[in-house]
């Protein structure tokens, strides 16, 4: 790959890059409300209104100056330090351009001691102007602005008894829509540099109650990685898991039960008894409303995706996620179904 890899990165393409905005830590602290209008348990992420009129969630990373691995995804390899890690994951970060996965805005830095000199790095012929020339001496907060989604995250849609239920016709288009963008992170993206944990806590719904995963991590700063065979070992390994993960994910969906850690869920969907009784385990929030042969496509995608390898015939691979968004766009047009994929 060489320098196209510096060229191309992760879109495929020679588009320039997207505008991310410097905010100041001042304004970001008056967008939250001193950072009073928290959004999850940890306290590093909070609901912003700027005052352009932009309102967006804001996630805060802290990092000291003796800190030097990799945030965010920790032992996925490295490459010159925490400030060059953070301004490379805003450049490959900006690139993300799709309607399912949460759009970074911005990005705001506040320094807890005097900064120093720094050049930041610079991608070939894509520099991020908005980077200055500063330095982490001490710790520091780092804040990454993103698209605000006002209906939170599939997990309180499924499990909040206040909310309003989500229809049949939803959940599947979530099924879509999640699928969809992980064909984008791991098939479309060159080199497949990012990665995301596929649970119903890390696919936010907007206003229109449309899904996009969030919470998208690099899985390695040094770009030069992506051309190694240990790289794209890993790269493989991710996305087989990935299928299995979404299974699970599309179980949750059609049972609105959360999987767990004993793994009931998967072991009735393997069960050679299940197809008799997905009606029993279908979600009683829907009250009996969904197409049955949507059901039935949507539960056969998920035992394919839970099989245990053992199981498998021989010389039948994983099941991938193109094949899987394939397959319900087919069975979706078959059944007069239109279909939003990204």
């Amino acid at each position: 790959m060489g320098c196209c890899l510096h060229r191309r990165l992760c879109l495929g393409g020679t588009g320039t890059l997207p505008f991310v905005r410097r905010f100041t830590a001042k304004e970001v602290e008056a967008a939250t409300r001193g950072f009073t209008a928290v959004l999850d348990a940890a306290g590093t992420a909070y609901r912003a209104r700027f005052a352009g009129g932009l309102v967006a969630t804001v996630v805060r990373r802290r990092r000291d100056a003796d800190d030097n691995d990799d945030h965010h995804r920790q032992g996925e390899g490295g490459g010159g330090g925490t400030t060059d890690a953070f301004y490379l994951e805003l450049q490959l970060l900006a690139r993300l351009n799709h309607r399912h996965v949460v759009r970074l805005r911005g990005f705001a830095l506040a320094h807890h001691a005097r900064p120093v000199p720094f050049r930041p790095p610079t991608l070939s012929s894509f520099p991020l102007p908005s980077l200055c020339a500063l330095s982490i001496s001490a710790s520091a907060d780092w804040f990454l602005v993103f698209d605000h989604m006002e209906n939170r995250s599939l997990k309180e849609c499924l499990h909040d008894p206040l909310r309003t239920p989500l229809d049949w016709r939803t959940r599947l288009q979530v099924a879509i829509d999640v699928a969809a963008a992980l064909e984008y992170l791991y098939y479309h993206c060159d080199p497949p540099v990012f990665h995301v944990s596929v649970n119903s806590g890390t696919v936010l719904m907007d206003a229109n109650f449309v899904a996009k995963l969030s919470d998208v991590g690099v899985v390695s700063h040094d770009v030069r990685l992506a051309t190694t065979d240990s790289f794209q070992d890993r790269v493989e390994r991710r996305r087989a898991g990935l299928a299995f993960q979404y299974g699970v994910l599309v179980l949750e969906l059609v049972t609105g039960q959360s999987p767990g850690a004993d793994g009931e869920l998967v072991r009735w969907a393997q069960d050679p008894g299940s197809a008799a009784s997905v009606h029993r385990m279908v979600d009683a929030d829907l009250g009996g409303v969904y197409d049955a042969r949507e059901l039935r496509d949507l539960v056969a995608v998920a035992r394919l995706c839970t099989r245990d390898r053992d199981d498998r015939d021989e010389g039948a691979g994983v099941v991938t996620i193109p094949q899987i968004v394939r397959y319900l766009q087919g069975k979706l047009e078959r059944i007069g179904c239109q279909a939003r994929f990204g």
